[in-house]
């Protein structure tokens, strides 16, 4: 497992990990309604694009196949981070966080946080991230409860 920074060539395979981990993973403790509002069938390639090139993105390559990968912004904040459904429970995004932390420090940061899944809370707490608190959310007409959790480093 080689863990690396994003390349605009991973758009489109960062874009399908997202959308199969989020209804084929999220699924269990997300409605249909909800995975649909979350990771719709068409994404605009380019707003991906950009969005993964002005943050950290680190992903997680195995092979040809992009097993994870997460993003970090400069102010400490963990946007996006998702693991293949293939590749769930396997360090991967232990891996990942490790070097989003890396990265932090380097940056001169002293916390990172992060809106947590109901899916990826417990990840997060076994990195040693803490609950600030349970939030509802919107997206595209649907509610969704998520963690905001932080973590000093």
């Amino acid at each position: 497992m080689k863990i690396r920074t994003y390349e605009i060539g991973d758009t489109e395979k960062i874009v399908k990990l997202f959308y199969d981990t989020v209804h084929e993973v999220n699924i269990r403790d997300y409605t249909t309604a909800q995975v649909e509002a979350w990771a719709p069938a068409e994404a605009d390639i380019q707003i991906w694009m950009q969005s993964l090139s002005n943050k950290c993105t680190f992903v997680a390559e195995e092979g040809d196949t992009i097993a994870g990968f997460g993003e970090l912004e400069t102010n400490g904040h963990i946007d996006r981070f998702y693991c293949h459904k293939d590749f769930q429970r396997q360090g991967i995004g232990k891996l990942i966080l490790t070097q989003i932390e890396s990265k932090a420090q380097e940056l001169g940061l002293k916390k990172l946080f992060t809106e947590a899944s109901i899916t990826a809370r417990s990840f997060f707490e076994s990195q040693g991230f803490m609950v600030i608190k349970k939030q509802e959310v919107e997206r595209r007409g649907q509610k969704f409860i998520n963690f905001a959790m932080g973590k000093n480093i």
